[in-house]
């Protein structure tokens, strides 16, 4: 019986344990996918921990790749033996499962399993934040925290073929160095340097259209300062915690700013939204304009060790877990 990584209560990384989960039959517009490599994000933690409710138990994880065993019936456009890669199906941590097959995205040639587990979310991630959420245009600076993390790297390589200036922020000058080995134009440690005073002093005083923030609540209100007038707040992710309830108000005294948390869950929710993203992620991957580098791999049963590294902020680029 296949393998997989459940918790039964939220809590630490503790809860994580290693079951036996059988993986069934596809039924109709189904296939069962055995893993060969599984993508490990955020928010897995936000799960595993009880900030995004589960309904328990649960097999942690919503991103993975490997190989098509079977498909249920109408089932067309995949067959046994395709390589495919998903994300946004809770549920990865294990060695084989059913899905729908429409969430399925077959892995081009000159991509690998690992890579593609190492990605989807985190580049399709990317690809909306600045193709939809906020389009960049070139010669535009943006500020970009974390940019040392898995989304940031992806990031400050996307947006450095767009010909946007990246100011990225980082928490130590290992991940610096990584930030601008991977495009950012300006590196902030903001372990040791004021955030907002230093990205005033890149600029020359001016503030920014847009701030990409996955930290959350570390950064949150540096963040409005560093808005001009009408610009746009992105917060995606609460790697430092949730953001506190806001006063709305604030908003309007510093410039009538935007805010907007949004979720890749609703922009790849159309089958045509995920080919055209995944297509697009594929396409700057294989050109060589974006590499992506998997800098962790761990053992599926070492869930809770990747778990901890991943929430002490030790890891940089993506991590995944081998079945």
């Amino acid at each position: 019986m296949p393998k997989a990584i459940r918790f039964h209560n939220t809590g630490g990384p503790e809860v994580l344990q290693l079951d036996e989960v059988p993986a069934g039959e596809p039924g109709p517009g189904q296939a069962r996918v055995r893993h060969t490599a599984i993508g490990v994000n955020f928010v897995d933690t936000y799960q595993r921990s009880g900030l995004y409710p589960m309904q328990l138990p649960q097999v942690a994880g919503n991103e993975g790749a490997g190989v098509v065993e079977a498909v249920g019936a109408n089932v067309t456009d995949l067959k046994k033996g395709d390589r495919v890669a998903y994300t946004g199906l809770p549920g990865s941590y294990c060695e084989a499962r059913v899905v729908p097959a429409d969430r399925l995205v077959k892995i081009p040639e000159g991509i690998t399993d690992e890579q593609a587990a190492s990605m989807m979310l985190k580049g399709m991630t990317v690809h909306y934040l600045i193709h939809s959420t906020y389009p960049v245009k070139r010669g535009e600076t943006v500020l970009w925290h974390a940019a040392a993390g898995g989304v940031g790297l992806i990031a400050c390589q996307w947006l450095k073929t767009l010909g946007v200036t990246v100011i990225g922020t980082v928490g130590s000058e290992e991940k610096a160095k990584l930030a601008r080995d991977h495009g950012a134009d300006h590196v902030i440690n903001y372990s040791k340097e004021n955030f907002v005073e230093r990205s005033s002093t890149i600029t020359g005083g001016k503030k920014l259209p847009v701030v990409y923030d996955a930290v959350g609540k570390a950064t949150w209100d540096g963040s409005l300062d560093c808005l001009r007038p009408r610009g746009l707040m992105v917060s995606f992710g609460n790697a430092s915690g949730p953001v506190p309830p806001v006063n709305l108000g604030i908003l309007s005294t510093k410039g009538s700013l935007y805010v907007t948390r949004p979720t890749l869950a609703t922009y790849i929710a159309s089958r045509a939204d995920l080919l055209e993203r995944a297509a697009s992620l594929f396409g700057v991957v294989k050109a060589g304009k974006v590499k992506i580098e998997t800098t962790g791999r761990y053992k599926l049963a070492e869930a809770q060790r990747a778990h901890r590294d991943l929430e002490s902020r030790k890891t940089t680029g993506s991590i995944i877990l081998l079945p």
